[in-house]
């Protein structure tokens, strides 16, 4: 037996796959092979090859007739017919033409779908607020922007596809308390949700910002910057960590830890 989510969870017996209540009384017989979590009040399972899904009370409400499905996000949950995917709601009904080579989760209303080896977003009435039309693309927006990228360079669009930083970078992430690493001519630096470069591209690597620090690395060490650029550690340690409240540095084999105040407990 698993972990219980909505009330039930997931047991096996002879290779397979049931669920069972709080008070162990089996709602989903073991006839299944591995199926997924509850999500939305639905579960995705296989039988014979095929795909379906039934309720927390062990009602199939999408018979075992798919060769793929996700969960339900959103109301919503991808599902495959021989080679393209579509979605269907929680009654069943096919609510978007199974037409891609692949369709992902939705997340705050907008999915990623590819066609013909492009990359574009849908909305939940199944209309492509942003063509698939990108090499590549992130899965979801974050802080109302997403990477995406075209002609082997990256950028990013806002969630109605209007190009907010021209794909002019190497590479490209997520964003995170407002600024987002970028990487150019070999070099990280990182932009804001306008597309300025706050902090130029100038070092050999670089993490994401949290708690309004960054890991750096320059001339083969590492560091922390804020989010003006501004050098808080040095880049001058062969290891550089900073967690709840503390940084912990080595250099020449020594180890320093310091609070966020900068002053050295060990």
């Amino acid at each position: 037996a698993e972990s219980f989510n909505e009330g039930l969870a997931r047991v096996e017996k002879d290779g397979k796959w049931g669920f069972i209540d709080t008070t162990g009384k089996v709602v989903v017989p073991c006839q299944y092979d591995l199926p997924g979590f509850f999500s939305e009040g639905l579960v995705h399972v296989k039988k014979d090859g095929k795909y379906g899904f039934f309720d927390t009370t062990g009602k199939v409400v999408v018979p075992c007739q798919y060769d793929g499905a996700r969960s339900f996000s959103e109301g919503l949950a991808s599902v495959k017919n021989g080679k393209k995917w579509g979605y269907i709601d929680t009654t069943g009904k096919e609510v978007i033409p199974c037409q891609y080579d692949v369709a992902w989760s939705f997340s705050k209303g907008l999915a990623r779908v590819e066609k013909d080896e492009k990359y574009g977003f849908i909305d939940t009435t199944g209309k492509e607020v942003i063509p698939c039309q990108y090499d590549d693309t992130a899965y979801y927006f974050i802080e109302g922007l997403t990477y995406v990228k075209k002609d082997g360079k990256w950028g990013y669009i806002d969630t109605t596809g209007k190009e907010v930083v021209p794909c002019q970078y190497d590479h490209a992430w997520y964003f995170s308390e407002g600024l987002a690493r970028v990487k150019k001519d070999g070099k990280y630096g990182y932009i804001n949700t306008t597309g300025k470069e706050v902090v130029p591209c100038q070092y050999d690597g670089a993490g994401s910002f949290s708690e309004g620090l960054a890991c750096v690395k320059k001339d083969g060490k590492w560091g922390f910057i804020d989010p003006t650029g501004k050098e808080i550690i040095p880049c001058e340690y062969d290891s550089a960590a900073y967690g709840e409240g503390y940084f912990t540095l080595i250099k020449d084999g020594y180890l320093s830890i310091l609070d966020k105040d900068l002053n050295r407990v060990f």
